[in-house]
């Protein structure tokens, strides 16, 4: 963007998270995301064209399933790893397992019968509310983390180790069991907000202390990934503040989708990521993306959705569209789409909509005709402005046209 036009009080002291940082991001939505309790699974042909639009966002890792979990979410994970390797696709598989060999062994099959090694996402609870109610101790923690990721490991699969509600976690705790998964073999940990408790301020708390607690002693080259949910709405906060503190990936999910309320949503993610310029990706296919994962699992996307909802770039107020107007009229895209609008839409394949309804001005009316090459002339203009000040809501494109040609309006309606 234009910097000298737009004074940034968010970079005022500097910037939250410098630019250069390698960021990455791991999709949750074809399997976190399907146990939101409202979605439909969807078929293995609309996972496969959703795995492609992530491919095409530059999503760098994907969740493909808990193979565990019966026939059909191990048939699921193997069509999906088969067609990540044989499309020769960058982005790369990791599945979901309890620290259970029974979880495993599924992993560790589909891994040999595909000729790719699936990073293992083994998970436990952690948490000493959780440790109540299961009669779990620490060291039978300790013990199960060891086996599993070691058994996981020997089979010559990369372990990431997960500890559900990290963020409720104690600090003795939080260091055994990452600092034994690590010297079991994990190469990478997930801190986690399970039950979307977290703060800002505690998300960068707690991944700034496993950075200098546990990774940092440890010696080795450790992957360190946040995944928050959002029951208190701040899970896109929470991820920035997660990798404020060095968290080096943050999981998340289409439309936010996941348990309860669900996850960071992933296609705000790349928006934030996208504007803080810690990525670069083309991002033109996120709306097609996010309609994509909205008609596979029966989701709809709210109007007023940022970005990828239909009324995000879409404006009939008068003095905001007459705004955009003179914008376009000095015939610069990115002001046109930066006066109104903190997100400029152009950087995500989408563009300014001017309707026309109750609120709108004259200036309204007479883009809307010019876009659609119709001659404003003053008389149509007063026609469709008069209309649009008694309508309840804004009007639809075959009203206006009705009132460009009432001849052809009435024969329609004759006809029809």
């Amino acid at each position: 963007m234009k910097h000298e036009l737009i004074h940034d009080w968010n970079t005022y002291t500097g910037a939250e998270i410098p630019t250069g940082r390698r960021v990455m991001l791991n999709d949750e939505t074809l399997r976190d995301g399907l146990q939101n309790p409202s979605v439909h699974d969807p078929s293995i042909g609309e996972k496969i064209e959703i795995l492609h639009l992530m491919e095409s966002l530059g999503i760098d890792t994907v969740n493909i399933g808990l193979p565990g979990a019966g026939p059909r979410a191990y048939a699921d994970t193997e069509a999906l790893a088969r067609e990540i390797v044989s499309a020769r696709m960058r982005i790369r598989p990791n599945c979901a397992a309890r620290t259970h060999q029974n979880d495993i062994k599924p992993i560790i099959e589909i891994s040999e019968k595909v000729g790719m090694p699936l990073e293992a996402a083994t998970f436990l609870g952690s948490s000493p509310i959780r440790r109540l109610v299961e009669d779990w101790t620490v060291d039978h923690l300790q013990r199960t983390t060891e086996d599993a990721v070691k058994f996981a490991t020997s089979a010559g699969l990369p372990v990431m180790y997960v500890t559900e509600d990290t963020i409720r976690t104690d600090p003795s705790t939080v260091i055994t069991l990452y600092s034994t998964a690590i010297r079991a073999g994990a190469r990478a940990i997930v801190l986690c907000d399970t039950v979307g408790h977290a703060t800002p301020r505690g998300a960068y708390n707690l991944v700034k202390f496993v950075n200098d607690e546990v990774v940092k002693p440890s010696g080795e080259k450790i992957r360190v990934d946040w995944h928050g949910h959002n029951d208190r709405g701040l899970a896109i906060a929470n991820s920035l503040a997660a990798i404020s503190a060095g968290a080096d990936q943050v999981h998340a999910a289409a439309l936010a989708l996941g348990e309860r309320v669900g996850n960071t949503p992933m296609e705000l993610m790349l928006v934030n990521l996208r504007l803080l310029g810690l990525i670069n990706h083309d991002l033109s296919k996120l709306k097609q993306y996010s309609e994509a994962v909205s008609k596979a699992t029966h989701t709809p996307i709210p109007p007023n959705y940022p970005v990828v909802g239909r009324d995000a770039f879409r404006t009939a107020t008068g003095v905001h569209a007459a705004a955009i107007v003179k914008a376009y009229k000095k015939d610069d895209r990115e002001l046109a789409n930066s006066i109104y609008s903190g997100v400029p839409s152009h950087l995500f394949g989408l563009d300014q909509v001017i309707e026309i309804g109750p609120l709108s001005g004259r200036s309204n009316v007479i883009y809307w005709l010019e876009k659609r090459k119709i001659p404003a002339a003053d008389q149509l203009v007063d026609r469709i402005f008069a209309a649009a000040k008694q309508s309840e809501r804004i009007m639809t494109e075959d009203e206006i046209l009705a009132l460009v040609d009432p001849a052809t309006a009435t024969a329609k309606s004759r006809s029809n």
